[in-house]
């Protein structure tokens, strides 16, 4: 279940609930995943307001915007990592407040290992979330 973390110094977003919906559902359009519950419960933006002082660069300049995207091993091809870069980036400098400009927003994508997902209690394998997936598409059909 892909996962979002953006640092940035505090004040930088009026409204962060928002901002962390809208990059949520933009991993799971750019990742490609079926829209059912199970991905839109566990897709989740994480907004991690920092004192100004507590960033700098090796000028001093604090006025960064640092995301780390989460997803399983494998999950974005090189196209999808150029889309997610792009429009993750699109997103977080228009955000409403006092965004960095684009060029301090730094965007990092990270594999999850295989069996590396903590999700319901269980440290998931791949085959394993797949299969849950299938299980909930095949329920949504059933019915």
């Amino acid at each position: 279940m892909p996962m979002i973390d953006v640092h940035a110094p505090a004040g930088a977003f009026e409204d962060k609930h928002e901002l962390a919906r809208r990059l949520a559902a933009e991993l799971m359009a750019i990742e490609g995943v079926p829209d059912i519950a199970m991905f839109r419960q566990n897709t989740a933006a994480f907004i991690h307001e920092l004192p100004a002082d507590a960033i700098s660069n090796v000028d001093g300049g604090s006025d960064y915007v640092r995301v780390q995207v989460l997803t399983n091993a494998g999950g974005l091809d090189r196209d999808k990592q150029i889309a997610m870069v792009a429009r993750l980036t699109e997103l977080i400098a228009g955000a409403p407040g006092k965004p960095p400009a684009p060029e301090r927003i730094w965007v990092l994508l990270t594999d999850a290992n295989d069996g590396g997902w903590g999700l319901w209690g269980h440290a998931h394998t791949n085959v394993e979330l797949f299969d849950a997936a299938r299980r909930e598409l095949g329920k949504i059909k059933a019915e």
